[in-house]
């Protein structure tokens, strides 16, 4: 290794390394071919004697008998550059061509200097409007009672997108704002979700005006008194004025050429509704007088159809924004029929209960309250986001079911972990205050090589060192802007990614005792796990951020 030139390292910049090492090939053109030449190992078993593997069918493919060249050889050996992890060594065997990174070089650069490997490594640009249409007045603000489960999840994905473009450097606003004081600005509050408000006497009036305007002289305004077999907008709302505006949709479509439109949009009835949202959208993107905004509706798959009309009408008006549209599949109920406020509220229940019975008396007072508050936001939004977002979910909403503060799943499993890393650093603290340790040195004073247990490398090699990357790709659809109405975004591989590593922490954690006996020859390799525990609850931290999670300091 060349040293801290060759930092932050990345998964992707190595494979595309090793790429280019076993072909001969340049850098810049390996960077085009697909990284199916090498694989990195991700269980403890395969960790065990290798990092990475080129297959013997791959080898087979690309040399006479499988038999790696010398020369061959000793260019993957010796594989550098900017992010690509250092090879100590490397040997063909059965399985194939397998490669074992310099582990100590990199815990002592990776723990040396942490903060590039918890923010993307690229940054984006340019102005998002995150639009909701289930929070629209007359969807549901009249009465919380009426949001259902499906448009409860295209919210918490709203959220939750929210952060994540904003780590990669977008600026990102909502639609639409919420009256102020309004029922379900307190019911998201209770779950994490800050959406913004503005007086409740704020209005688009004369935004609406204009955009009435438009439709009535529209050269796509249907002529016809009747429909004609065309059908009215989906939704509710009176007509503007004395006489129908009906837009021909279709017609919109075919002329604007645009892509994955749903073949039934046909001449609709204008609504106050969908203008009301057109006049929150041309206000949120008012702001941007240089390059068109983007406009990214969260809708459920029953509201789609709804929001693509919404979506034609408001090209139709002269839309200057770049519009896509993240679907999300039904939130299911067997065998019950619940809203999004009752099912908040039936999970708080149960989390409270599941507390009392684990940790009896002492769940009350201000500081467990906020707790539960926590956990129950934790478990709704896991419950919710960890699904690829266009696939249904199903929960289970009976009062008998339900949370648990025990086994490897979801929300409460994930924080119960993180808790874990605060008390351990508490009592080494109070420790250190008692005189019993001493203070952590700096990372350069350690000898990584005393970090010997196979989690303690799957802990890095899983999780510290891809989480960059990991970033990097939940926008990356998004970026692209690939044709067609929708756009998948992976959601889900945040709440999974928690998930997995509370899984393979909890597992080291119980077998692993990190503050031994205070004696001066044990230290090192106690200050080296503390290093990379304290990696560990900043990664935490960091992904929970994205969820609007507080790491809470005990369970």
């Amino acid at each position: 290794m060349e040293g801290a030139d060759n930092r932050p390292f990345r998964i992707g910049t190595t494979v595309r390394a090793l790429n280019s090492a076993l072909r001969g090939e340049p850098e810049n053109v390996a960077a085009t071919v697909p990284d199916k030449r090498w694989f990195k190992e991700s269980s403890a078993k395969n960790l065990r004697n290798r990092d990475f593997l080129s297959p013997s069918s791959v080898l087979t493919t690309l040399y006479a008998d499988g038999q790696v060249p010398a020369t061959v050889l000793g260019r993957v050996l010796s594989v550098g550059g900017n992010g690509v992890l250092p090879i100590a060594a490397g040997e063909v065997i059965v399985e194939g061509l397998r490669l074992r990174v310099d582990r100590v070089s990199v815990f002592r650069e990776v723990l040396g200097d942490l903060h590039p490997y918890l923010k993307p490594s690229g940054q984006g640009q340019g102005h998002v409007v995150l639009n909701c249409p289930a929070l629209y007045p007359k969807r549901c603000l009249s009465s919380c009672e009426t949001i259902t489960l499906g448009q409860l999840r295209t919210v918490l994905l709203a959220d939750h997108q929210a952060v994540l473009l904003k780590k990669k450097g977008f600026s990102v606003s909502f639609c639409p704002a919420l009256p102020e004081g309004a029922e379900i600005v307190r019911v998201l509050k209770s779950i994490g979700v800050e959406w913004p408000t503005v007086p409740v006497c704020s209005a688009n009036g004369k935004r609406e005006e204009e955009l009435w305007g438009v439709f009535k002289n529209s050269p796509y305004r249907d002529s016809e008194e009747e429909l004609c077999g065309g059908m009215e907008m989906e939704g509710g709302g009176s007509e503007k004025g004395t006489k129908t505006v009906r837009i021909n949709l279709k017609k919109a479509v075919q002329e604007k050429n645009l892509q994955g439109y749903d073949p039934n949009l046909g001449v609709c009835t204008v609504q106050e509704e969908s203008v009301y949202q057109l006049g929150q959208l041309e206000a949120a993107t008012a702001v941007d007088k240089g390059a068109a905004p983007m406009v990214l509706h969260v809708t459920s798959s029953q509201d789609e159809f709804r929001q693509q009309q919404v979506d034609v009408l408001w090209r139709v008006g002269g839309a200057r924004a770049t519009q896509k549209h993240m679907v999300c599949g039904p939130v299911k109920t067997p065998g019950s029929q619940i809203n999004a406020m009752k099912y908040i509220q039936l999970r708080k229940a149960q989390m409270k209960e599941a507390s009392e019975i684990k940790y009896g008396e002492k769940v009350e007072g201000q500081a467990w309250d906020d707790i539960i508050q926590v956990m129950t936001s934790a478990t709704v939004r896991f419950e919710l986001l960890s699904t690829v977002h266009s696939s249904p979910v199903t929960l289970d909403v009976q009062r008998e079911g339900g949370v648990s503060t025990k086994g490897p799943k979801g929300g409460v499993f994930v924080m119960y972990n993180c808790a874990r890393l605060h008390t351990l650093f508490t009592s080494y603290e109070h420790a250190v205050k008692q005189g019993l340790y001493p203070e952590i040195p700096n990372v350069s004073h350690l000898d990584f090589s005393s970090l010997k247990e196979e989690g303690e490398w799957l802990l890095l090699f899983n999780y510290l060192i891809p989480f960059s990357d990991l970033l990097d790709q939940l926008g990356q659809s998004l970026e692209e802007g690939r044709g067609g109405a929708r756009v998948g975004m992976k959601t889900e591989q945040i709440c999974r990614f928690l998930v997995s590593l509370s899984k393979d922490f909890s597992s080291y954690y119980n077998r692993v005792h990190v503050l031994g006996e205070p004696m001066p020859h044990l230290y090192n390799q106690m200050f080296c796990r503390l290093q990379l525990l304290g990696a560990l609850r900043e990664l935490y931290h960091c992904a929970l951020d994205t969820l609007h999670l507080p790491p809470i300091p005990q369970l």
